[in-house]
């Protein structure tokens, strides 16, 4: 556990469909100084620099906090942008991540949340995935609104607090605009059922303001032999222009309902999946995750002169659900009997506030140009489990010819596991500073002061199992050489910690984790369209958090150090005009170092390999000046230890996928485009719990996707 555990039908459906209908009728400057020259940065907060152009990224805030080019940044930044997304009809945030090097999904909590390791650190409620830059409990981060997400790639605890040394993920949300536009689409999907969504957005006349609104409806059958995947999404944003400020609220609202799967299991004797047929689930029709996820977030800009910009962010996210499970405790093999117990979460919410305040300066210090940060932030995360539903173990279940129905939900609450209680405090400041020392070196500097206080534990009476206060100095020091223009040389060090804190731990408190990482790399500009990366990094990791099952129960314990040390190289845009492709290949080697129980053992579901590979052409005035788009791919990682004590391996895959797509230029652009995913219908495994044998996910097998798409 970690730190933070933080065919379209019905009401709804008509409903947005309604609105579907009535829609449509309602770079980067060059901070380089010369020698001799003075260099003046002005900004216009009414107009940032492009983060991308088509596939291709160019500038991001990610890992400085400023709108940095990205050759001018010590640190590696993975860009999936909205046309990489669209092409690929992304619709989960493991589906746009598979474009990155060295991210890979961890245990999801049986489909039900987003959770990744990267550069082999991470946990499902690590802290790790952010929107717009603030920390946040959404339970899936990648929805209708999303624009493009950027991967900050190692430490990042100067700026960002509490974090793994692996880095974060960022999803960066759509902001309203100034000219009218937007779209609304249909996609059918071959599991059955399928999707809507609207996104429009424009000013409002005879006021400054900007306005968009953005909605889904997913109605579509999950592809094992029961289950549905059904949700509705809203997404009101406004934003105000004013002369030296820009002023942007935005809320979103998320009703789901989703199956709790924990995917199949693995045979301990032959180191193998079951031989049933992947569709078969070992649980029940009620295992099912209902609940509600709300975001609401300010954003505001204020322009204090050329040189000085204040700035001030604020986020509060929650999640309500409930939920139930026929869980698998035990497996015989050589009968195919399982072993399932009952067990249920009524009641749980999970709230975050997250805020930041930023001073930013573009100024001359001693014949210098420096882009200054300093800043102040807190949050605030609690989590609550009420009733916590425990039923006895129940015989009988056979693999090989499942009968549905011999258990109920269960409804005996436990009071020993009930009151599941997590609660988390900090206060920050902040100070970094990119010092340009010539036109061909910058420095990068930062240091981060944090002071925190964590209090968990359960039961009725309630039992406290952490209540801690302390305070950390995370640095970070980045050197980069431009070579040229177009090529850069970077190396980094930095620190992060994570303090611990366990429901349930049998140990009291944890002591905090805590990280060094060393990185060198280059980044470069080629062919004048495409933005590439090489990096090689070592990271130490002390106090490292461990899941176990203790008589079904989990706990948690510390290794004593691990280490993760790799290579990676990413690569994103345009080969010719025609052309887009975006790559990647990671090399992670993560193991322990020193425990007790696990010194040698590699971290679990850390692949050797990853790889990926995407490539797209666009064939103009294919009929009637309209244009044809074609392209496919592939993502694929190495064999992953399974569990901690690498008890067993899940195997390595290689997944195709395929699109095409046909755009009418008409008065009102209409797109039609068919993706096939998993195009060989490749039987694989994405993840396993850790713990055990007895949760592995499984890939999605094959699946056509249709959507018609129309723009004004």
């Amino acid at each position: 556990m970690a730190t933070f555990t933080p065919s379209l039908s019905g009401i709804k459906g008509r409903a947005l469909f309604s609105l579907l209908f009535m829609a449509p009728l309602s770079q980067a400057a060059d901070t380089t100084a010369k020698d001799g020259e003075t260099l003046t940065v002005t900004a216009d907060p009414n107009a940032t620099a492009e983060a991308t152009n088509g596939y291709q990224p160019l500038n991001t805030s990610t890992a400085t906090l400023t709108n940095m080019p990205m050759l001018d940044i010590p640190q590696v930044v993975n860009t999936v942008s909205d046309k990489v997304l669209a092409d690929q009809h992304a619709t989960t945030l493991d589906e746009a991540l598979y474009n990155v090097s060295n991210v890979v999904q961890t245990n999801t909590l049986g489909g039900t949340q987003d959770a990744f390791v990267r550069r082999g650190f991470g946990a499902n409620r690590d802290g790790s995935i952010m929107t717009n830059g603030l920390r946040t409990v959404l339970p899936r981060s990648f929805n209708a609104a999303t624009e493009r997400v950027e991967v900050l790639k190692g430490p990042a605890s100067t700026l960002y607090g509490i974090l793994d040394p692996g880095g974060l993920i960022n999803v960066v949300t759509k902001r309203p605009e100034k000219i009218f536009g937007g779209s609304i689409s249909a996609t059918s999907s071959s599991f059955g059922g399928g999707t809507g969504q609207v996104d429009v957005t424009g000013p409002i006349e005879g006021t400054r303001l900007a306005y968009r609104l953005t909605g889904e409806y997913q109605d579509e059958d999950y592809w094992r032999n029961f289950g549905n995947e059904r949700s509705t999404f809203i997404a009101p944003s406004l934003t105000w222009f004013g002369d030296d400020a820009t002023v942007t609220v935005l809320y979103s609202h998320r009703d789901y309902k989703t199956p709790f799967d924990r995917g199949t299991i693995f045979d301990l004797n032959t180191k193998k999946a079951v031989d049933v047929d992947r569709k078969t689930r070992f649980d029940e029709p009620f295992n099912v995750t209902d609940g509600q996820s709300d975001l609401a977030q300010l954003n505001a800009e204020y322009r204090l002169n050329s040189q000085w910009t204040a700035k001030f962010d604020y986020s509060y996210s929650q999640d309500k659900y409930s939920d139930n499970q026929a869980r698998v405790m035990a497996y015989d093999s050589k009968t195919g009997t399982l072993t399932r117990r009952v067990d249920a979460t009524q009641g749980s919410t999970q709230r975050m506030h997250s805020t930041r305040a930023d001073l930013q300066g573009n100024v001359d210090i001693a014949g210098f140009y420096n882009e200054i940060l300093t800043g102040v932030s807190y949050e605030n995360y609690d989590l609550l489990r009420t009733d916590m539903m425990r039923c006895k173990n129940v015989k009988g279940f056979n693999i090989y010819n499942p009968v549905y129905g011999k258990l109920d939900e269960c409804t005996t609450v436990s009071a020993a596991d009930s009151d599941q209680t997590l609660k988390q405090e900090s206060y920050s400041a902040y100070a970094q500073d990119a010092l340009y020392l010539t036109d061909k070196w910058i420095a990068v500097a930062g240091l981060r002061y944090q002071y925190y206080t964590q209090y968990a534990g359960k039961g009725r009476p309630f039992n406290v199992n952490t209540d801690s206060r302390d305070e950390q100095w995370t640095p970070k020091l980045g050197l980069v050489y431009k070579l040229t223009p177009a090529v850069s040389l970077f190396a980094n060090y930095s620190q992060t910690f994570m303090p611990q804190s366990s429901i349930a731990s049998y140990i009291g408190d944890l002591p905090p984790e805590t990280s060094n990482a060393y990185e060198v790399g280059a980044k470069f500009d080629l062919f004048d369209g495409i933005t590439a990366n090489i990096a090689l990094f070592d990271i130490h990791k002390r106090n490292v958090l461990y899941n176990e099952s203790v008589g079904g129960e989990t706990i948690a314990k510390t290794a004593g150090r691990v280490r993760s040390q790799g290579v990676e190289v990413d690569l994103a845009g345009s080969l010719t005009e025609n052309t887009n492709i975006i790559a990647s290949y990671g090399y992670t080697d993560a193991k322990v170092l020193e425990d007790p129980d696990y010194a040698g053992k590699p971290l679990p579901n850390v692949p050797r390999h990853t790889g990926s590979l995407f490539l797209t052409y666009d064939i103009h005035n294919a009929f009637a000046g309209n244009t044809l788009t074609l392209g496919g791919g592939g993502h694929g990682v190495s064999r992953r230890s399974a569990t901690n004590g690498a008890d067993y391996y899940l195997p390595g895959y290689f997944v195709a996928d395929a699109f095409a797509a046909y755009k009418m230029k008409l008065q009102y652009p209409v797109t039609l485009q068919v993706n096939v995913k998993n195009l060989f219908d490749k039987t694989y495994y994405t993840s396993s719990i850790a713990t055990n044998n007895l949760g592995n996910q499984i890939g999605d097998p094959r699946e056509v996707q249709f959507t018609v798409k129309m723009e004004f």
